[in-house]
């Protein structure tokens, strides 16, 4: 019986027993028949405590004879195995025909390793000895006794090894010795072949006693005893120990070997349990604490499991809080796409009930009519099992009154317990403010970029005026001196008026180009009254719409550092954020490059170096890109000047220009250990106090 059958035995016998025992009880008579009852029932719990008793000690019995039944199979398969690789290392004594001495010194090297080797003979194909080499360990075995008389066996064990062509074992025979004892030798025949021919035999004397000492005796002997026996159980060869005060366990087993069968036989020594008392007080005493522990663990497995329901309540409560105050819309879809679940925020995104959504598959009720064939498709797709970017997918949804509106897609496998996918679990983001944001940013972005070119526009205006004002005075002055030349009374008259009314409009042409020149001048010289009191932080979060916008094509990191309690600075709000603007894109650029990998932009504000007269505020932007070489440094701030294809030079010198109108200084140096930081002052707004002191 094995232990798991006897478990379920005992367990159904204590299951009937305690069902039973009231009914039992009910049952037994009063007086003397109740005595005799009770004496029944005792001899019955004593004859199946004997039983369980007997039964466990069989079972003890059964393993020990099976553990020595498998030793004795793991030790034949041993020594067969290391037989057969014997052989193959004496295959390789005959892989040539090497001279005499040769195979002589190869067959001693052979006996060296193989301790359980007697003897090595070469003979011919009728058996005559062409040489011979005996183990270096001991005596030569056929000193006492003939060759001679001992060759029949080898002439068998030969015999069938030429029909069988491979290696063939004879039967065991005594070989007496000089000194008067003698042992069991068995030898293994190989035959040798040359182009399919028989040139030969290669003989192996093994002893019986030195094969069990050598082959099994270190792994199975230490244990046991091992011997070869004659089939009426005469010892051959005994190796091994044995325990003395131990019950004895015998296994036997066949060697099966080409031309010979061996019997192996295992005796092992193993301690039987006590039966009396030991078992008997262990089996009731084992019996009372499972009974005792069955109830601990019971009560144990009770509060545990109300714990559990208790925290798996509270679990549940709080998810669905959680979900409930999401402002992330959640949708879950089983394999066929019919939706399985839908939070409240999302069914506020489209104004239906979780009801009117439930169960529903394509096309859904939020889908614009216009578009369903384009969202099955997609559905088929995401089905199909291909799974959707990370980073989501921009749609359109539409609401019960329908109204449409963007929505951001962010949709995963839904992975059971198991680790099957049993659907998709999809997160819906309604981004009408983010898009409308992005709208407002991209009217300012185009404001900005209006207000740039204007000023561009002033830059060169600025530029052209300067260089312009000298031509055109010299205009003028020629056009003067012609129209007092041409007053000279001795010219034709015809002749001498049209040329006075083309220079007449010469002269008012130039005199309109000097007009357009200083207009435009005066109207960059009046860009100091729009000056106002603004934060630090302000200015940077007017460009980091813009910004982030450009950042997130080139895949730029911008992090904004400013000091706190910095103060308020006076400038012209829009050409200070162009300012900002401008060295915060140069800076992008600068790293849209394929080598560099992690680019990062710092846009950062700080007190600067003040004084009893000023106080200014310093405005930085850092980006990690190739740098600047010199030649570039030298003429970077010329206007026209640029390195970009598309560029028209005027960017930082517009920037240089319109800080030092108001008083900064604009500058740049390398970053380490590679990049460019480019720096502005600002000035702060006077204050009462700084007034006092300039007082």
């Amino acid at each position: 019986m094995t232990p798991t059958a006897l478990t379920h035995w005992l367990h159904a016998l204590e299951l009937r027993t305690t069902a039973g025992w009231s009914t039992f009880k009910e049952a037994l008579p009063s007086g003397r028949g109740k005595g005799a009852l009770w004496i029944a029932l005792i001899a019955l719990v004593m004859a199946v405590l004997t039983t369980l008793v007997w039964l466990a000690g069989r079972y003890e019995t059964s393993q020990l004879q099976a553990e020595l039944e498998s030793d004795t199979a793991e030790a034949v398969g041993d020594l067969r195995r290391q037989l057969a690789r014997q052989s193959q290392s004496l295959q390789g004594l005959q892989s040539n025909t090497p001279a005499e001495a040769f195979w002589s010194n190869e067959a001693q090297a052979l006996l060296r390793e193989h301790r359980e080797w007697l003897r090595i003979e070469s003979r011919d194909p009728e058996m005559k000895l062409k040489n011979q080499v005996d183990t270096p360990l001991r005596k030569p075995i056929f000193e006492r006794t003939p060759r001679i008389d001992s060759l029949n066996e080898t002439v068998q064990a030969c015999s069938k090894a030429r029909r069988i062509n491979g290696p063939s074992y004879s039967s065991s025979y005594f070989l007496p010795q000089s000194d008067g004892v003698g042992f069991e030798v068995m030898e293994m025949c190989l035959p040798q072949t040359e182009d399919g021919v028989l040139i030969g035999f290669t003989i192996v004397t093994y002893g019986l006693q030195e094969l069990l000492n050598e082959l099994l005796g270190n792994s199975f002997g230490r244990r046991n005893e091992i011997s070869f026996t004659e089939p009426d159980g005469t010892r051959l060869a005994i190796a091994g120990s044995q325990s003395r005060g131990l019950r004895v366990f015998t296994s036997q087993q066949l060697v099966n070997l080409p031309g010979n069968t061996l019997v192996f036989r295992m005796d092992g020594r193993r301690g039987e349990a006590h039966l009396f008392p030991n078992v008997l007080t262990a089996l009731v005493t084992g019996m009372s604490m499972a009974l005792i522990t069955v109830m601990i663990l019971l009560a144990k497995d009770s509060r545990r499991r109300l714990k559990a329901e208790r925290d798996l309540a509270e679990a549940l409560a709080f998810r669905k809080a959680m979900e409930d105050s999401l402002v992330t819309g959640l949708r879950a879809r089983d394999l066929e796409g019919r939706i399985t679940y839908v939070n409240p925020a999302f069914c506020q995104m489209v104004g239906f009930e979780p009801d009117m959504l439930t169960g529903k598959n394509a096309p859904m009720p939020y889908w614009p009519p216009e578009m369903v064939d384009e969202y099955r498709q997609r559905q088929a797709i995401r089905l199909a099992g291909n799974v959707p970017p990370r980073e989501g997918f921009e749609s359109v949804f539409m609401r019960q009154d329908g109204t449409r509106f963007p929505v951001l897609i962010i949709e995963a496998p839904l992975i059971s317990v198991q680790g099957e996918q049993t659907g998709w679990m999809g997160a819906v983001i309604d981004i009408s403010e983010q898009r409308r944001i992005e709208e407002v940013s991209r009217a300012s972005q185009e404001r900005l970029q209006a207000t740039a070119r204007l000023t561009t526009v002033g830059e060169m205006a600025s530029l052209l005026s300067h260089e312009l004002n000298q031509p055109l005075a010299a205009i003028s002055s020629y056009a003067n001196g012609s129209l007092n030349l041409l007053n000279d009374p001795q010219a034709e008259p015809q002749t001498m008026n049209d040329v006075h009314m083309a220079l007449r409009r010469i002269a008012e042409q130039a005199e309109r180009a000097g007009r357009v020149i200083n207009s435009v001048h005066d109207f960059v010289r009046r860009r100091d009254q729009a000056r106002e009191p603004l934060p630090p932080h302000a200015l940077f979060d007017a460009v980091a719409p813009l910004v982030q916008l450009q950042a997130r094509k080139l895949q730029v990191i911008v992090q904004t550092q400013i000091d706190p309690h910095l103060p308020e600075v006076m400038c012209d709000r829009t050409m200070v954020e162009q300012v900002l603007l401008n060295l915060a894109r140069n800076g992008m650029q600068a790293m849209d490059k394929p080598g560099c990998n992690d680019r990062r932009l710092l846009l950062k504000a700080r007190r600067a170096a003040s004084n009893a007269d000023q106080a200014w505020v310093e405005f930085s932007v850092t980006d990690v890109g190739e740098g600047i070489s010199e030649s570039v440094a030298q003429q970077l701030f010329t206007p026209f000047f640029t390195t970009k294809s598309e560029g028209m030079g005027l960017g930082l010198s517009l920037c240089r220009t319109v800080v030092e109108q108001h008083g900064g200084h604009l500058e740049f140096e390398a970053f380490m250990p590679k990049g460019t930081v480019f720096r502005f002052t600002l000035p702060v707004k006077t204050t009462p106090v700084l007034d006092k002191i300039r007082a």
